[in-house]
């Protein structure tokens, strides 16, 4: 077997998702956990629309991983009580809350508007920036992402590599449906707003509802043409 240590981020990532990157979900967040980064992963979650499937698998595998949440303080509240919610009925015991740094906030961001005059840099400092530290003790990472729902997601590998980071996206290859299917089959609560027109959940000011027959993602950061927050091009 290749000792994937002696590589770079790149090449391990690489040979990673050869030898197991057909793996179940399951499966893959178990053996990476246990064999390739035992207490060096993580779990991200935003704890929105569909993060009950992730979080769900995790807590079966390990639910002592790290769930690291970011606190941008422009969440829905359903989205913090939903939060609560699950952990408690999953049983997840090291959920990690990130927070903005206070200066950032006070210096870019005073009046909590900035989100109206540049949503890139409003993510910067709430999403991007705490994230990259909170991953610093980390060689790799957990995401929910799946290739269906953005066009720069369609070719996402179930292994990448992410700046000095492994990251992991297990259910890169399911469906709306197979998530659905998930979710239904194990009786878990979705998050309150999905019955109310919210199909993608991310902060408050920059969701809306979705119109029948629009893309889940429509309703997030408006008509300008924003379709990540900034997290997964960390470099």
């Amino acid at each position: 077997m290749l000792d994937t240590c002696t590589l770079s981020v790149e090449d391990r990532a690489d040979d990673l998702n050869r030898r197991y990157g057909e793996l179940s979900p399951a499966e893959l967040i178990g053996t990476m956990a246990y064999h390739f980064f035992p207490e060096r992963m993580a779990l991200v979650s935003s704890f929105g629309a569909d993060s009950v499937t992730m979080l769900s698998i995790v807590a079966e595998v390990k639910p002592d991983l790290p769930v690291l949440f970011l606190q941008t303080g422009k969440h829905f509240d359903e989205t913090l009580r939903y939060r609560d919610e699950i952990a408690k009925r999953l049983g997840l015991t090291n959920i990690i809350d990130l927070y903005p740094e206070p200066l950032a906030l006070a210096k870019e961001d005073p009046d909590g508007t900035l989100h109206a005059r540049d949503q890139d840099a409003c993510c910067a400092i709430r999403k991007v920036h705490p994230l990259a530290r909170a991953l610093r003790p980390y060689d790799a990472w957990i995401t929910g992402r799946r290739r269906h729902q953005t066009f720069a997601r369609r070719q996402m590998p179930v292994i990448e590599a992410d700046g000095r980071h492994v990251k992991l996206n297990p259910i890169a290859a399911w469906s709306q449906e197979d998530v659905d299917a998930y979710i239904d089959a194990r009786d878990l609560p979705r998050h309150p707003l999905v019955a109310d027109g919210y199909p993608s959940i991310g902060c408050a000011p920059c969701t809306a509802r979705v119109a029948a027959g629009e893309d889940a993602r429509a309703g997030r950061w408006g008509d300008s043409g924003k379709t990540e927050c900034g997290i997964h091009w960390m470099r």
